[in-house]
């Protein structure tokens, strides 16, 4: 598949500019000792914006003269958001640890095959690990080193929309680390303490964040007052530091409208987060929101584009070229149930014979798509050879490679306006109309690449009941399970609210994929899709009864200091023991409606 190009002349001329600042990645580089602890004491205000000021182009340059240093921090924090490090682009080791070895797992999109790891061994799906509980948090820490010293910087604020895009990034990496384990140092963090030890709720880190969201859109948006000098500098700090967004590349410069949307976006996110815990709030956020802006089209969503920042999707390495990752039998059942494009072109059949170890039945080569059950114990070995697990499903390389990992994608965000519609809200539309957009537009792929999905998906939309569909192991670990899916795709009024939910939030899993932290946040905070039951959760730390589901990824430091804090102030935070199955705020257990 040939890769296309979306560079403009502009963007080319911003590319021969960051080569020059590479050495800058990671704030310090090329940097005495006496500079580094000024980097570690920068002290400001994050929360405050000072977005009325007016520089002069004197005033400007000699800001940017002194923050050019540290400016290349926000691009090396904008790959951590999705498993880059040390100023890589994301890679397949840094994405792993992120996401395939926990929140893949926990979302039941995916299962490991093998159980030994070079960083440990994982002897099933809830195998409770110091060795790989800490690794979902790494993005946050990585991201926090690099944007937190510039978000301080004294100079930061002589270039307002540079402090308040790079927060931005910081905000999404809050949102998402609160998410996978509750609590931590948001406040002290914020303002560069260098030894944070007050863990913050996630009450509060929410109503943090929002804030600075309201905040961030109100400073990106004075910049059309700005004057022409003014704004083309801007544009050209972006075009060399940042890469989420497609515009920059393609051509179609709109300025901080993109900017502005992935904020509003993310609001509306974390507003149906918390429609449980605090439901008039929920309304609020959301309204505030759509009526804000929220991205409203493929070209407005931002992410980490492998075919603009030259890298292959890192599960290609991780499926393919180490063999440690595969689908699981819920989601095998899910879209095999909803007879979903992925089935026709996405999805591989079994890579090789599978034999039966009770039967010696064999399902010979390129037969079905089969996944694996979530929490089986696996055994040794990565090669077919030592275990036959590694011929179970994955993801055809050829789409893969270059789909996007979005920040927030388009398809969520109807989803999100459809649930609130259902819910009564003030979305802009109906359920129905964003429910229906948002699965045109949930595919995987490149949006430049889509061709099968959009051929398949007017009839994937019509089907109005699933196919009886059982999932068998073909190793015979266990007996055949029914499917659980009793819901079909097309939209129906005549449903229940809460069938219309399933419906929503089924989808918006399936679009969301591979993205598994939301995805896991939505199976915990509504039930949806029904899953298979988890195999095993005896393998974690006790706290999770059998059938049921991981809540958060416990942080059990064994660091003495960080094991105080813990004790002190993120217990009381968190509102329960440190274990997998203590529920968040949000996470409220009682009905959806």
């Amino acid at each position: 598949m040939k890769r296309k190009i979306f560079f403009s002349v502009l963007a080319v001329a911003a590319t021969f500019n960051l080569q020059s600042c590479m050495d800058y990645d990671v704030p310090g580089a090329e940097m005495n000792s006496d500079q580094q602890q000024l980097v570690t004491n920068f002290q400001g205000n994050i929360d405050q914006i000072n977005y009325r000021i007016q520089p002069t182009k004197e005033n400007f340059e000699a800001a940017y003269e002194e923050l050019f240093p540290y400016l290349g921090a926000g691009k090396t924090a904008q790959y951590c958001l999705r498993g880059g490090k040390n100023g890589d682009v994301p890679g397949a080791h840094a994405y792993q640890r992120q996401y395939g070895l926990g929140p893949d797992c926990y979302a039941m999109y995916m299962t490991i095959p093998h159980r030994d790891f070079m960083y440990g061994t994982l002897t099933s799906t809830y195998n409770n690990s110091n060795d790989f509980n800490g690794d979902p948090r790494g993005s946050y820490s990585m991201l926090k080193k690099e944007l937190i010293p510039v978000l301080n910087h004294p100079r930061i604020d002589s270039i307002p929309e540079v402090k308040a895009i790079n927060l931005l990034y910081y905000c999404i990496s809050a949102q998402e680390l609160a998410d996978i384990s509750g609590p931590f140092t948001y406040l002290e963090d914020k303002k560069n303490i260098e030894n944070p030890s007050v863990y913050n709720t996630v009450e509060d880190i929410y109503k943090g964040i929002v804030q600075n969201l309201d905040t961030i859109v109100a400073c990106l948006r004075y910049h059309e007052t700005r004057p022409n000098w003014y704004k083309e500098r801007v544009r050209d700090i972006l075009m060399s530091f940042n890469e989420t967004n497609r515009d920059l590349y393609s051509g179609g410069y709109t300025g901080m409208t993109t900017y502005i949307k992935l904020a509003n976006s993310l609001k509306l996110r974390m507003a149906m987060h918390i429609v449980k815990v605090n439901p008039s709030l929920a309304q609020k956020w959301a309204e505030e929101a759509v009526h804000d802006g929220v991205v409203e089209s493929i070209d407005e969503q931002s992410g980490l584009f492998p075919v603009v920042s030259g890298f292959s999707h890192p599960l290609v390495d991780i499926i393919w070229n180490w063999g440690d990752s595969r689908i699981s039998a819920s989601f095998e059942s899910l879209l095999m149930s909803l007879d979903h494009p992925y089935t026709k072109y996405l999805i591989t059949k079994n890579s090789n014979e599978i034999t039966n170890k009770k039967t010696g039945a064999v399902l010979p080569a390129n037969k079905k798509i089969v996944g694996i059950r979530s929490g089986i114990l696996v055994g040794d070995g990565q090669s077919y050879g030592q275990n036959q697990r590694i011929a179970y499903s994955g993801l055809d390389r050829n789409y893969l490679q270059d789909a996007p990992l979005y920040l927030v994608k388009f398809a969520e965000v109807d989803f999100l306006r459809a649930e609130g519609a259902l819910r009564g809200w003030n979305m802009g539309g109906s359920a129905q109309f964003f429910y229906e957009r948002g699965i045109r537009n949930a595919y995987l792929e490149e949006p430049d690449y889509v061709y099968e999905y959009k051929d398949l998906v007017d009839t994937y939309m019509q089907r109005e009941q699933p196919i009886a569909y059982v999932q068998s192991d073909p190793m015979g670990d266990g007996a055949d399970w029914q499917s659980v899916t009793k819901i079909g795709v097309k939209w129906n009024d005549a449903d229940s609210k809460e069938t219309k939910l399933e419906k929503i939030i089924t989808q918006k899993y399936i679009a969301l994929f591979p993205l598994s932290t939301e995805a896991w946040t939505e199976l915990r905070r509504t039930g949806y899709p029904k899953c298979f039951r988890v195999l095993n959760t005896s393998d974690g730390d006790g706290s999770v009864r059998p059938g049921e589901m991981i809540r958060r990824i416990p942080w059990q430091s064994t660091d003495p200091i960080e094991l105080k804090n813990i004790n002190e102030t993120g217990l009381d935070a968190l509102g329960g023991p440190d274990v997998q199955g203590t529920r968040l705020w949000w996470d409220v257990e009682a009905p959806n409606f």
